[in-house]
C-alpha cells in the first residue's frame, strides 16, 4: 500500500509540474507587444492569410500529413522520405503523392534557418541534441544536409530541401512562433513583436506559416490526407 501511494504521489507532482511549465509557456503571450493577428504580417515567406490556398496545392492520389510536435530524431523527415519511397516500389510516383508535414510546438526550430538556431540556442531551448545525446547542436541538422546511412536500405535523402524537391510540402505553427518568440524575447530583453518578425523573416525557403498546427492539421485532413502521428 506504502509504495502504491509513492508511485501515486509521483505522478501526482509530475503531473503538476506539466501543468505549471505549460502555464508558465503560454502565459509569455500575454507579454506580446501587438495582438496575434496583427503580428502575422506579409513577410519573405508568405502570410498565414495565405494558408487555405496553400492547402490547395496537395495533390495526388495518395495523400498524407505528419503531424511533428516535439524533435524526434529522424522520424520527422524519414518518414516522408519512407512514404514516397514504398509508393515509388508499389506503383505510385512522388508526383502523385500528396505530403504535407506540419512543425507545431517544440518541432518549430526545424522550419528555421542556421542563423536562428545559432543566435537563439535552438538546440538548448528545444533540447535538440548532437550524436553523443547530450551537446545542443546549434545548426538546423535537416537543411541542406548529407544523406543519412540506414543500416539495411543504406543512403537515405532526408533533408529537408531535398524533400522539398521531391514535392514533400512543409508549415510552421504561427502560434508557436508567436509564444516562443516572446519567451525568447524576455530571456534577452528584446521587444517580442521584433523577434517574432525575425523568426518569420528566418523560415526556411517554401516553408509556410500556419495560423495553428492543429488548424493546419484540420485543413490536410479536409484535403483528403490521411494522418500520421510522428511520435
Amino acid at each position: 500500500m506504502e509504495t502504491n501511494n509513492q508511485t501515486e504521489s509521483n505522478q501526482r507532482r509530475s503531473f503538476l509540474k506539466q501543468v505549471a511549465t505549460g502555464a508558465a509557456v503560454l502565459g509569455a503571450g500575454s507579454f506580446l507587444s501587438t495582438p496575434f493577428h496583427a503580428s502575422a504580417e506579409s513577410l519573405n515567406q508568405g502570410d498565414v492569410t495565405e494558408a487555405d490556398a496553400w492547402f490547395n496545392k496537395v495533390k495526388g492520389k495518395h495523400k498524407i500529413v505528419f503531424d511533428v510536435i516535439e524533435p524526434k530524431g529522424i522520424f520527422p523527415f524519414a518518414w516522408p522520405k519512407i512514404f514516397l519511397v514504398t509508393n515509388g516500389a508499389t506503383g505510385t510516383t512522388e508526383k502523385d503523392c500528396g505530403v504535407v508535414v506540419i512543425l507545431r510546438h517544440n518541432a518549430i526550430p526545424f522550419a528555421m534557418g542556421n542563423d536562428l538556431w545559432a543566435k537563439y540556442k535552438f538546440g538548448e531551448m528545444f533540447k535538440v541534441y548532437g550524436e553523443d545525446g547530450k551537446t545542443p547542436v546549434t545548426s538546423n541538422p535537416f537543411w541542406q544536409a548529407k544523406p543519412m546511412t540506414i543500416p539495411g536500405v543504406g543512403e537515405v535523402k532526408v533533408s529537408i530541401d531535398d524533400l522539398q524537391a521531391s514535392g514533400v510540402m512543409l508549415c510552421a505553427c504561427d502560434m508557436a512562433l508567436t509564444v516562443y518568440s516572446a519567451v525568447a524575447a524576455m530571456g534577452s530583453k528584446q521587444d517580442p513583436a521584433a523577434v517574432k518578425k525575425e523568426w518569420l523573416a528566418g523560415l526556411l525557403p517554401s516553408i509556410q506559416p500556419v495560423p495553428s498546427g492543429v488548424w493546419a492539421v484540420g485543413r490536410a485532413q479536409e484535403h483528403g490526407c490521411s494522418y500520421c502521428f510522428v511520435g
